[in-house]
């Protein structure tokens, strides 16, 4: 007898199955796009009825639009330049109504001509006066230099006597890879830093670290805070192609670290140098231990700061009683905890300047008023120099000939020149040099951290007969 099967319960369920896997996924999508639907409306009330972010784009552009009138767009020319295939531009910002403009001194190091083009396209050049078109504190990095007022000058506005604090936001303006009048946001990272070779010739430093993005063609540029009140200007950047510790801007990329030099620094060389064109540093008569040396009281660890290792008879520390042996912790409410914040510090003060130091004494803090003197000019021409010529891999040395060549690194820049091992320096500028240090200082009082054109002449003996030749010595990277 033949069976029949009967389907139709196995279908509907099968149909009823199918239904099912097509439906659900497709109310659960509606239900979904739904919520979706719902949360959108509610951010877009939400971002209508609350305008915080708009005041914040309203207030960004504000800081923009109250800087941007104030910035220059900077390009230095030179025959030394075109000759050597050096080309520096930079960015700048207009310091008063008198039409001077700060920037750093390496921008515009070696300048015969300085072109400055303005936001809305003025382009204004300064030719060569005199074989001086401006002013420079190499040690600090600083530059200024006049254009005529009736150009159209918008002095940015700076915020004198207000301390930076650390997480404040701040914006970074200037020419990141030629990009001109350009800005970046950011937030103050840190306060004192050192950062090695951020300034040249063994500078002093006390920079203000941010993250804003600044890249080369930042250099002299303003950093301003959230008034658009200049605190800062760009100096040097960390990037990871130097990542062992050298800073730059001549090449890489932003890495979140870049360093700014403090207002109240660029105040006081600016200063300086329109009042007298050069800058006196002030000095407290001291030598310290460049480690810095913890503070320990009877409740244990309490600080520290820059030992004091020597103070000098009659000098302004000694007069004010500060001893062998106290450990200096602040300058004027200014942490010290590092030696060389604390010579940057007391070198950006000029002489006859009164400073408050903080000190600890004899088991207690005191509050010492300390008027500075005039740091010798002597010490940092010569120092400069031997670093300077150091690293175009010339080495001079005094011996009974007097200022010799000891030796000339091959393929270096002072092998280029034509140094030569054995020459004999007997003149610099036009001044005779009798030994090593006079050579190094005549190369500081002619302009070498300036990267003016400086003749050098060298005799070298053949045979019977000496032989001279008068080199020229650049510097300007």
């Amino acid at each position: 007898m033949r069976r029949f099967i009967s389907f139709g319960p196995a279908l509907v369920v099968l149909l009823t199955i199918a239904v099912v896997l097509v439906a659900v996924p497709a109310a659960v999508r509606r239900i979904a796009s739904a919520h979706t639907s719902a949360r959108i409306v509610l951010a877009q009330r939400t971002l209508d009825d609350d305008d915080i972010l708009e005041r914040i784009n309203a207030a960004t552009r504000a800081v923009a639009d109250s800087v941007r009138p104030s910035l220059v767009h900077i390009e230095v020319f030179s025959d030394a330049r075109r000759r050597f295939g050096a080309r520096s531009t930079g960015s700048g910002w207009v310091f008063d109504s008198d039409g001077h403009i700060v920037t750093n001194a390496h921008v515009v190091r070696g300048a015969e001509r300085i072109s400055v083009q303005f936001p809305d396209g003025r382009i204004v050049s300064t030719e060569r006066i005199r074989g001086e078109v401006f002013l420079a504190d190499p040690y600090t990095d600083i530059a200024v230099f006049k254009i005529p007022a009736d150009s159209g000058v918008f002095p940015i506005r700076r915020a004198t006597g207000v301390q930076p604090r650390q997480g404040e936001t701040v914006f970074a303006f200037g020419s990141p890879f030629g990009f001109k009048f350009s800005m970046s946001q950011g937030i103050i990272s840190g306060l004192g830093r050192d950062p090695t070779s951020a300034v040249e010739f063994g500078g002093f430093t006390n920079f203000i670290q941010t993250d804003a993005a600044v890249n080369p063609g930042n250099s002299g540029g303003p950093l301003v805070d959230t008034k658009g009140r200049v605190i800062g200007m760009s100096v040097a950047i960390a990037t990871g192609r130097n990542s062992d510790g050298a800073i730059g801007d001549d090449g890489g990329d932003s890495a979140g670290i870049s360093f700014a030099i403090p207002l109240g620094t660029i105040e006081s060389v600016v200063a300086q140098l329109l009042k007298h064109g050069e800058v006196s540093r002030g000095l407290l008569g001291i030598r310290f231990d460049d480690r810095p040396a913890r503070i320990i009281d009877e409740n244990g660890y309490h600080g520290a700061g820059v030992r004091v290792v020597t103070v000098t008879d009659d000098g302004p520390a000694a007069k004010a009683g500060v001893r062998p042996g106290d450990i200096i912790v602040a300058v004027d409410g200014e942490f010290t905890g590092e030696s060389n914040l604390l010579r940057s510090i007391v070198s950006a003060r000029r002489p006859g300047e009164e400073v408050k130091l903080r000190v600890w004494q004899s088991g207690a803090f005191r509050e010492v008023p300390v008027t500075l003197v005039a740091r010798p000019k002597e010490d940092l021409l010569v120092g400069a120099a031997v670093s300077t010529m150091f690293r175009m891999g010339l080495r001079v040395e005094t011996s009974g000939r007097g200022a010799v060549v000891n030796d000339v690194q091959e393929g270096s820049r002072a092998s280029s020149m034509g140094f030569e091992p054995g020459q004999r320096i007997t003149m610099v500028a036009g001044k005779p040099v009798k030994d090593a240090e006079e050579f190094f200082l005549a190369l500081g009082e002619a302009g070498l951290l300036l990267g003016r054109r400086i003749p050098v002449v060298v005799s070298v003996a053949s045979g019977d007969t000496t032989e001279s030749k008068t080199i020229q010595l650049q510097v300007l990277r």
